[in-house]
């Protein structure tokens, strides 16, 4: 399996990507998880340039995916998604190795 990441959420990840000037060939989409939140876990997203040599690494959408070993035994499966509504804007997580998720859909427990 992997992290997959929607074509909504990789045109926002470049859109961000464009509007902070930065360079699409050098930064990746870093996914993690930190212990925290309401229900346990909660989950990262950060830009970066550093890849590291134990991360697990997907292109999806010309978008570079990086995880970390240890997040990825929590993400793995995970599609990441972009919702741009009324009552919600941000990215969304569908994890399935999640057992209870917050209200919010920001932290989740497994």
């Amino acid at each position: 399996m992997a992290i997959e990441l929607t074509e909504t959420a990789a045109r926002e990840v470049k859109s961000i990507i464009d509007q902070q000037e930065l360079d699409a060939e050098k930064v990746r989409l870093r996914v993690g998880v930190k212990g925290g939140g309401c229900s346990g876990f909660s989950y990262l997203l950060d830009l970066t340039e550093q890849e590291r040599e134990a991360d697990e690494v997907f292109e999806k959408h010309d978008i570079k995916v990086v995880c970390d070993q240890k997040s990825y035994l929590y993400l793995n499966g995970t599609t990441i998604d972009f919702k741009d509504e009324i009552m919600q804007r941000g990215f969304v997580f569908n994890n399935p190795n999640a057992n209870n998720t917050c209200g919010c859909g920001s932290s989740f427990s497994a």
